[in-house]
């Protein structure tokens, strides 16, 4: 037993004294916690909204007060009709839309069912059902007070839910496209992760400074087994998806295509980054974990982006996962084209150059 605690005490000297050691177990779980508290919530605030209230009448005008007075709304827009609704949705300017209809507060009157119809985005179905739920709330809360000073025994308003690009708000069409992404993503940085990193732990890296090959042809020889793989994981993905899960590919398959490889440029150039900076394949996966936890979490995968802090938002624009997630749900439920995804392949492509440029800096400091 005294052999055995001595030597547990020696591992805990060597890991603790080891000044990358602990700034790896303190670091990052710290920096991980703060981000994830803010980050990873299923609470809305705020929601964008857009009214369209034909109603002349004085219940109509309440039930748009009480959406605007909610602390969970925001109004983004009015409208005389329906006509703008579907270009505010497409480009997330409005979450959902309040349309009341002319005879709203007649119905109401007569003690008919009176419709309030609700046109929602979802593309999330998560964020989709907890605003519906809000919506609920009010409008319950609408009817009671409506019959109690009107003297009805019933509740007449009634709520006319349609969800666009999701009609059944199935949390499989959401979650199935994010994870061609994620899977994708995780395959790629740890391939990328391990190359340069690997060779120089079984010392065959020695023996690349004495070839002619330059520091950008060793980077694209490191480069293509990642690209090659990711492409095809995506694909394989990608096609049990559509067929075996039936989640719908409405978009183009060349927009699709285009943003994968885009996305895979960035993926690679951060896995080589990681393994020219690691000394051991240990700290290339330690390495690559690190990376990969928060770019999951503040992609967009599960919790929207909008509702993180601001200060996070701005994080995630160094994080090819979140145009990608905006590629594969634009592309699967939305029917974009590549005219449609412009703003994420530039961004893309941006991260792209940086991490393979600063990739090849790092692997050519190690050939010095």
């Amino acid at each position: 037993m005294a052999r055995l605690l001595a030597l547990i005490r020696k591992e805990f000297l060597a890991l603790l004294r080891d000044k990358a050691s602990r700034m790896v177990l303190v670091g990052p779980p710290l920096i991980q916690l703060l981000v994830f508290s803010y980050a990873a919530t299923f609470d809305l605030n705020n929601i964008p909204f857009v009214v369209i209230n034909e109603d002349p009448g004085a219940a109509g005008r309440e039930m748009v007060a009480r959406f605007a007075g909610s602390p969970s709304f925001r109004q983004v827009a009015t409208l005389p009709s329906t006509e703008g609704v579907a270009a505010l949705i497409d480009r997330r300017a409005a979450l959902l839309a309040v349309h009341v209809d002319r005879d709203f507060s007649r119905n109401l009157a007569r003690g008919r069912p009176a419709s309030l119809q609700i046109v929602i985005d979802g593309r999330n179905s998560n964020t989709a059902a907890i605003a519906l739920s809000y919506v609920s709330d009010i409008v319950l809360r609408f009817n009671a007070e409506w019959a109690a000073g009107h003297g009805g025994a019933s509740a007449p308003a009634v709520l006319d839910v349609r969800a666009w690009y999701n009609p059944n708000l199935l949390s499989r069409w959401f979650v199935v496209p994010g994870i061609v992404g994620l899977l994708t993503f995780v395959v790629t940085i740890l391939v990328s992760g391990l190359s340069v990193v690997r060779e120089r732990e079984s010392g065959t890296f020695d023996q690349l400074l004495v070839t002619p090959y330059r520091p950008w042809e060793i980077l694209l020889g490191k480069a293509a087994p990642g690209f090659l793989i990711g492409a095809v994981e995506a694909a394989v993905i990608a096609a049990v998806a559509v067929f075996w899960f039936g989640v719908p590919m409405v978009g183009s398959l060349v927009a699709l295509a285009i943003g994968l490889a885009l996305f895979l440029v960035s993926a690679i150039g951060i896995g080589l980054m990681i393994s020219a900076i690691a000394a051991t394949q240990q700290q290339g996966l330690l390495g690559a974990f690190l990376f990969l936890v928060p770019a999951i979490i503040l992609s967009g995968f599960a919790t929207p982006i909008a509702n993180m802090p601001r200060a996070v938002q701005y994080v995630t624009y160094a994080n090819p996962m979140r145009y990608f997630m905006v590629i594969l749900r634009g592309t699967f439920l939305e029917g974009d084209g590549v005219g449609d995804l412009l703003g994420q392949y530039w961004p893309l492509a941006l991260l792209g150059v940086a991490s393979m440029t600063a990739a090849t800096l790092l692997v050519r400091r190690r050939m010095v």
